[in-house]
């Protein structure tokens, strides 16, 4: 049976120094997942190299890029993937828009854009490049090819409140849908936004540094004014009433102990129900 749910506890695209926490959010998210449903797909230890790419750990992301998309191969119904970092929604989305051929939008719900290249990052991390990768632009090996890209007229940014200076351009450049924290309190400028795309079916990328720190603290990055876990649950429940969910991934949950990730899980789960009844 086809996995609904498939756990990749990867951090390596984060150079945060609360890097390793993600893998122990992960982790701590599959606790709570029914067994049954549930894969894990494996991380390797070593932290790996950048072989010149000029993305930090680049060998161990491609390895497990490779293993996840191997995962989701037989899976033709939607699957959530768990992170670890942002990383892992490459391989995830380059599975969904293969199925959604020209038909897919991709709503980004983060904290940043993630819209770097190597040659525009300030950190070499693949976690704040993986949007613009998805779109086609980066380095053989982790972006994705002409058959699963999602171009930018696709792409749905929403709660990004900390954005470099040459994403914003980016942002400008191409026409990006741009939605700040203020214009998520109704669903209705994202439902129009995904409607401008002319998309049947969405991904949802959620990296829970969207949410205010306030509503969950085991996250890598804290960023105030964030989204609040009823805004987030009432943005879910309108895409999904109006467009076909294709996928999804929840990433960036850093607790800092075993005893911290309980005080956050129920908020999480409350948003994996709001994305799988």
């Amino acid at each position: 049976m086809a996995p609904s749910f498939v756990v990749v506890p990867q951090w390596q695209g984060s150079v945060s120094p609360r890097a390793m926490r993600l893998s122990d959010g992960a982790e701590a998210i599959r606790g709570d997942l029914p067994s049954s449903a549930t894969v894990e797909v494996p991380v390797p230890v070593e932290a790996g190299d950048a072989q010149d790419t000029g993305i930090d750990r680049f060998s161990s992301l491609v390895m497990v890029r490779e293993r996840l998309t191997r995962a989701l191969r037989d899976c033709v119904t939607p699957v959530l993937t768990i992170g670890g970092e942002c990383g892992v929604s490459l391989a995830a989305v380059g599975h969904a828009s293969a199925r959604h051929p020209g038909g897919l939008a991709v709503v980004w719900l983060d904290a940043h854009p993630d819209l770097h290249t190597p040659e525009s990052s300030p950190s070499a991390a693949f976690g704040g490049m993986v949007l613009r990768a998805i779109a086609g632009e980066g380095v053989d090996g982790l972006v994705l090819g002409a058959d699963e890209r999602v171009p930018f007229d696709r792409i749905v940014i929403a709660g990004a409140r900390d954005i470099d200076p040459a994403e914003a351009e980016l942002i400008g450049a191409a026409g990006i849908r741009s939605l700040s924290i203020e214009e998520l309190e109704t669903p209705d400028g994202i439902l129009a936004a995904v409607r401008a795309t002319g998309a049947t079916a969405f991904y949802l990328h959620l990296d829970l540094d969207v949410l205010d720190p306030s509503v969950l603290t085991g996250l890598s990055n804290l960023l105030p004014f964030g989204l609040s876990v009823e805004t987030l649950g009432r943005t879910i429940t309108a895409l999904r009433a109006e467009f076909e969910l294709a996928g999804a991934t929840i990433a960036g949950f850093a607790p800092a102990s075993p005893e911290a990730a309980n005080d956050d899980l129920p908020s999480i789960l409350r948003i994996i129900g709001a994305l799988t009844r």
